[in-house]
């Protein structure tokens, strides 16, 4: 079981989440380029330093976000009786399929910006073998692997591999199938 995050921590998240909603407002107002880090920090009310501390780098605002930490912990406490491949796939319904509007929305927006802004999709590719390596740990962890282990490190690269087809599919139809959705049917064809 896991506990709820103090008060503290929450006010760190409301803070970070607060930055990346100023950040999008802007950037879909003036272009991303035309944005800089001060007009993000001014419209958030925070200081630039405030800013760097939730994020290293503007590309960052727009990559990074609550899924993986949300995946993590709901992975490793998925039903003991799944298969790796499973356990994810229960994982990715829960999350994905409970996303309020302004939560779909944001993703779309942020996947639309990835898109279009060259210096984010290098920092995308970044954020997708950094998830990778999180993915291999998680695998290794559940199943009891060892740290060195070739076929979680190749499964993890696999599931990689299918979330970049899926956000490929997706970004050419948003109004298609949802993300979760289509990542669901992915990881199915991984099972199979």
């Amino acid at each position: 079981m896991t506990s709820s995050p103090g008060l503290r921590e929450r006010k760190k998240q409301k803070t970070r989440w607060s930055i990346q909603d100023h950040a999008l407002r802007l950037f879909a107002e003036q272009g991303y380029d035309a944005t800089t880090v001060d007009q993000i920090a001014a419209a958030a009310e925070v200081s630039p330093s405030t800013f760097f501390r939730y994020f290293k780098t503007k590309e960052d605002v727009v990559i990074l976000d609550e899924y993986d930490d949300v995946i993590a912990e709901r992975f490793l406490s998925a039903p003991v009786e799944l298969t790796t491949i499973g356990a994810l796939r229960h994982v990715i319904r829960d999350v994905f399929g409970n996303l309020d509007p302004t939560a779909k929305a944001a993703l779309n927006e942020r996947s639309m910006l990835v898109l279009s802004v060259p210096a984010l999709r290098a920092r995308a590719l970044e954020n997708l073998l950094t998830t990778m390596g999180m993915m291999r740990d998680l695998f290794q962890t559940r199943d009891g692997r060892p740290g060195d282990d070739f076929a979680a490190h190749v499964l993890a690269g696999a599931v990689a591999g299918a979330v970049l087809a899926v956000s490929e599919r997706w970004l050419a139809d948003p109004a298609g199938p949802e993300f979760g959705d289509l990542l669901d049917r992915a990881l199915a064809e991984l099972e199979r």
